[in-house]
């Protein structure tokens, strides 16, 4: 999805005559692949008008990082802050012991654009279908809150992910919700779907629901391929 979604950006950057939007890139652990995904970021956003910066909190500052003693002041700072993926469960532990839970809650008051794939859309609803615990069924996982329901990523790449989603809905551990596949991305404002795009011309968002017999019901959200 990102490489689609920075084409966009350089088609809408290039009608622009200033762009002083500041991209904000915090990736909470340093896990195998963060520098890949951090370079990644980097080189694709410094040749607009972007300033990218990132959270790393289990090594020194190094360029760009955000200094660990400025968080709440440098993200209510950005236009958009961006989480990547990784185990959910961990992230929103160091989240809530550094309280960037609740800096994320007033960016998201005050309208900063909060984004992210994968962990990183997990992370904003009520509950997800989280592999956090690395076995082969999904969990329940509460998230922030900020957008009600439940959500789980990777709908369509990983066997499990929606009977498992699925079932978790259906046994009530977790509100009714929306699964999204690889290569989609679903746009809220507040708490209304307001688009689904994809990268990918099969890749969808999914409603689903506990109808009033008991039984799953999928609604396909309509989705705007990108091209």
């Amino acid at each position: 999805m990102d490489a689609a979604v920075i084409q966009q950006a350089k088609a809408c950057l290039a009608q622009k005559k200033e762009f002083s939007s500041t991209c904000s890139v915090p990736q909470v652990l340093d896990q195998i692949g963060s520098k890949w995904a951090i370079l990644i970021i980097y080189t694709a956003f410094t040749r607009y008008s972007c300033e990218p910066s990132h959270l790393a909190f289990f090594r020194r500052p190094r360029s760009g990082a955000v200094p660990l003693a400025n968080i709440e002041e440098h993200l209510l700072n950005q236009d958009l802050i961006y989480v990547g993926g990784g185990n959910t469960r961990a992230m929103l532990a160091v989240w809530r012991e550094w309280n960037v839970d609740e800096i994320l809650r007033k960016a998201w008051q005050s309208g900063i654009l909060l984004s992210g794939m994968s962990a990183g859309s997990i992370c904003w609803f009520d509950y997800g279908g989280s592999d956090s615990t690395f076995v082969d069924k999904l969990s329940p996982l509460q998230g922030l809150g900020l957008v009600r329901g439940s959500c789980t990523p990777h709908f369509d790449g990983e066997s499990n992910r929606r009977p498992d989603f699925h079932q978790l809905v259906q046994n009530g551990e977790i509100p009714p919700g929306i699964g999204i596949d690889d290569g989609a991305a679903v746009l809220f404002e507040g708490q209304q779907v307001v688009e689904v795009v994809s990268s990918r011309p099969a890749a969808k968002a999914y409603q689903v629901k506990l109808e009033k017999d008991g039984q799953i019901a999928e609604k396909p959200l309509e989705t705007r391929y990108l091209g």
